[in-house]
C-alpha cells in the first residue's frame, strides 16, 4: 500500500517535512511543553517509573490494538489505556489495561469528553 506523501511540519517557520504533525525535534518540544505546563501535577505522580515498566511490558505482551483484533483488523498498539482511569479509582493492575491504537484510544476519550472538558475527573 502506498504510503501518505509527507507534509511540513505544523511548527510555525519549519521547513521539514514529516508523516506526523510535527518532525522529531518539534514533537519533543510540544510533549515537553505539555509535561510541563498543561498535564497536572496528580497526573505525573501516577504516571512515573513504574508505569513505563508495567506499559512496555503490556505492549510487548499484546502487539496488536485489541479494539480493532476483535473486528479482525491487525493494527499495532500504539496506547495502553486503562479501562477504569486512575483518578476513578483505576489501578495499573493488568485487568485494568487494554492495548489500543492511537484512533482506538482517541474514539474512547472522545466519547467520554475527556479532551473537551466536558468530563470532570
Amino acid at each position: 500500500m502506498p504510503r501518505k506523501p509527507k507534509k511540513p511540519c505544523a511548527f510555525p517557520g519549519c521547513p521539514e517535512l514529516t508523516e506526523g504533525r510535527y518532525c522529531p525535534e518539534h514533537q519533543r518540544e510540544i510533549n515537553r511543553d505539555y509535561e510541563k505546563y498543561r498535564r497536572s501535577k496528580a497526573s505525573k505522580r501516577r504516571y512515573g517509573r513504574a508505569w513505563k515498566r508495567i506499559r512496555d511490558k503490556y505492549a510487548a505482551e499484546h502487539p496488536y490494538c485489541e479494539m480493532c483484533f476483535e473486528r479482525g483488523i491487525i493494527v499495532p498498539t500504539e496506547e495502553i489505556h486503562h479501562k477504569l482511569p486512575l483518578s476513578e479509582g483505576g489501578t495499573h493492575d493488568r485487568n485494568n489495561l487494554i492495548a489500543l491504537c492511537k484512533s482506538c484510544h482517541s474514539g474512547i476519550h472522545a466519547k467520554r469528553g475527556d479532551y473537551w472538558g466536558k468530563h470532570e475527573g
